[in-house]
């Protein structure tokens, strides 16, 4: 079974409350809100020592918040990202401006 995580980020997201786990027959899916960049490398330390085999970032994540979250993980597991070309929830822009 593919242990993964999907991550977001808004401005007054919990991940001690904003979370939940989907389970599938193939897939356990972690859905984790973070409310910024720091805390987003600090939750994808820990979803690595939880055994998170892969991490999705929603695409709040910007080019700069993908790096760093990459830059946690140190290469144990990869990293991919949803992209959008406006982000309907960051009034069209990414998280770089408001997160980073």
């Amino acid at each position: 079974m593919l242990k993964a995580a999907f991550m977001f980020v808004a401005p007054e997201a919990d991940p001690t409350e904003h979370r939940a786990i989907v389970r599938t027959p193939m897939v356990e899916l972690h859905v984790v809100g973070v409310k910024n960049y720091d805390e987003a490398c600090e939750v994808a330390k820990k979803l690595v020592e939880e055994g998170i085999a892969a991490i999705e970032l929603c695409g709040g994540f910007g080019h700069i918040g993908v790096a760093r979250v990459v830059e946690a993980v140190e290469g144990r597991i990869p990293v991919g990202v949803v992209r959008f070309d406006s982000h309907p929830g960051l009034e069209g822009k990414s998280g770089d401006g408001i997160f980073g």
